[in-house]
């Protein structure tokens, strides 16, 4: 019996352990995790027609609200200086989701603490998960107070 016990209680406290470990995720392997989403079209009535609607797995929901770090490549909105607010991507610029190399759930609206210098490099930044399933004039991901880890300066 004791035995059976001790079997149980390792494998609570590993399970324990693993679902704890979900937010230390790796910056690269971030975007992995954000494609783990789905569609289902739904009517919208402003617009009278169908449009997609994310639908967000556990694991992605499971990010919401956390502090989380992201590697990509910064997207300008409004020319190419510093900027507090930008759009980030998985992908370089000639790769990114609006010139038709990869899908919505590999960008992500950026609104930072302070201004970071537009690169044409990848950099690493932080800040809180944002999920938008409800306002199609706003990506699906955004990311709050969000810092430079990593990149230029």
């Amino acid at each position: 019996m004791k035995r059976i016990v001790s079997i149980a209680s390792l494998l609570i406290c590993f399970l324990w352990a693993g679902s704890s470990t979900v937010f230390a995720q790796d910056a690269k392997s971030l975007w992995t995790t954000l494609s783990k989403v789905t569609f289902k079209k739904q009517y919208d009535e402003m617009l009278g027609f169908k449009v997609d609607v994310p639908i967000f797995s556990p694991e992605i929901k499971a990010l919401e609200g956390k502090s989380v770090e992201i590697r990509g490549y910064i997207i300008p909105v409004e020319g190419y200086r510093g900027q507090k607010e930008f759009v980030f991507s998985a992908f370089p610029y000639n790769m990114c989701f609006f010139c038709g190399g990869a899908g919505p759930e590999s960008v992500m609206e950026v609104v930072s603490k302070e201004s970071i210098k537009y690169t044409t490099e990848a950099i690493t930044i932080k800040g809180k998960l944002d999920l938008n399933a409800s306002d199609i004039n706003r990506l699906m991901y955004g990311l709050k107070d969000a810092e430079l880890v990593k990149g230029a300066k």
